[in-house]
């Protein structure tokens, strides 16, 4: 089992939108990066949601979402875990939501980036989100691992959560 720590969330006092994760993958916490895979579909699905060019840098692609009210976190902060997938996730400490939304209570949505990312969240904070009356969306993963979903079938979907 291999201990992994979360990152910190890209946030401003801008933000009305969280995309939560559940928790980066092997590759995304050795390179220090969200959704640093390279067939992970997240940062071309954005470009084109918001109509911007593909970021050269990684530093780019978190100002490209701040620049467009997104904030972007995970659901955990800490877990235990053998590889990427979700599904062996054991030990998990949840992110400290109650003071995030203090914090950042202009953000009136969450949409989570799989279903796994909404299961580990509400298993937390089952009512946070509804008792701040905070929309929540749950979008299919933009994981490799969610290989039915193609970037053309998750365009719609994601653009409809976000431009909404």
């Amino acid at each position: 089992m291999m201990n992994c720590s979360g990152f910190p969330p890209s946030v401003n006092q801008d933000s009305t939108i969280l995309i939560l994760g559940s928790m980066p993958g092997v590759r995304s916490l050795a390179m220090q990066q969200y959704y640093a895979h390279k067939q992970n579909r997240f940062w071309p699905l954005l470009s084109v949601i918001l109509a911007q060019e593909p970021q050269v840098s990684y530093k780019d692609s978190l100002a490209m979402l701040l620049r467009n009210h997104i904030a972007l976190w995970d659901s955990l902060d800490l877990c235990q875990r053998d590889g990427s997938l979700d599904t062996a996730i054991k030990e998990e400490i949840p992110n400290d939501f109650p003071t995030f939304f203090k914090e950042y209570p202009q953000i009136h949505k969450v949409c989570f980036n799989g279903a796994a990312a909404c299961r580990l969240f509400k298993k937390h904070y089952k009512t946070l989100l509804d008792d701040l009356h905070i929309k929540t969306m749950t979008l299919p993963s933009t994981s490799p691992a969610n290989a039915r979903w193609t970037l053309e079938k998750l365009l719609p979907v994601w653009q409809q959560a976000l431009l909404k």
